[in-house]
């Protein structure tokens, strides 16, 4: 065995060593990101639907602030968050300040939860506006009034031909979640970051790091394969039986 790892250009024994670190590492991880994507998630729908309807006043602060946050990068909002807001002897003197902004993992949320929910406010105002006009109409023949075709007719549409974008915002957020290891949370990258000061490595944190984070793609990538089969059936391509009968037989 141990000429095996002889052979291996990594410290497989170190980083068995300290994999209890790492598993600590992706519970952060996935905690921040998750709960981020869950509470921007539901911020973003009212957002939306205020952006979709055009809202006379809600619709321009709306517009702002998802233009500021899908505009500067998440490393900017974090450290304004984290270290700018405690500059301000009114917020170190309230309420908030030794609970909430005091604390690295509470800053870190907020911003990932501001960043994500100005995506997907886009994301979800864009599934909307995309509705289709005949399912529209087909509620306001039916009676429904515009809260009840909202929530029952454009809003499960738009959330269904929504998965496949958002998929990919929660695979951003993921990645974007590396933030955190500069404002000391020891999340799967700060504890790569740990492991190679600790012990003078070149890689061997990094990689590993590197390697969890694909892991945790793969699970997502699949998971969202998974809903798009199940919601997204019925807009599949579907062979009529004249396009069957056309198609000629099968070479043996």
């Amino acid at each position: 065995m141990e000429n095996i790892l002889s052979f291996i250009p990594l410290d497989i024994t170190l980083i068995a060593q300290n994999f209890d670190r790492f598993l600590y590492g992706v519970w952060v991880t996935l905690n921040l990101t998750f709960l981020a994507l869950l509470i921007g998630g539901l911020l973003a729908i009212p957002m939306a639907i205020a952006r979709a309807s055009r809202h006379a006043v809600l619709n321009p602060i709306i517009w702002g602030y998802t233009y500021v946050f899908r505009g500067t990068p998440l490393l900017v909002q974090t450290y304004l968050i984290y270290y700018g807001l405690g500059q301000f002897d009114v917020i170190r003197q309230s309420w908030l300040w030794e609970p909430v902004l005091s604390s690295a993992w509470w800053c870190a949320l907020i911003a990932f939860t501001l960043n994500t929910a100005a995506y997907s406010t886009e994301l979800l105002r864009g599934a909307i506006v995309d509705t289709s006009k005949g399912e529209v109409e087909a509620a306001i023949a039916t009676g429904h009034s515009y809260r009840s075709r909202m929530r029952r007719i454009v809003l499960p549409s738009a959330f269904r031909r929504a998965i496949p974008a958002y998929s990919n915002e929660v695979i951003f957020m993921l990645h974007g979640s590396v933030v955190a290891s500069t404002i000391t949370l020891q999340d799967i990258l700060g504890v790569g970051r740990w492991l190679n000061g600790r012990y003078y490595l070149a890689y061997e944190g990094f990689i590993t790091a590197a390697l969890l984070y694909f892991l945790i793609v793969l699970c997502i990538t699949w998971a969202f394969r998974w809903l798009e089969r199940r919601y997204l059936r019925h807009l599949a391509r579907r062979e009529t039986p004249a396009a069957a009968r056309m198609d000629p037989e099968p070479t043996r």
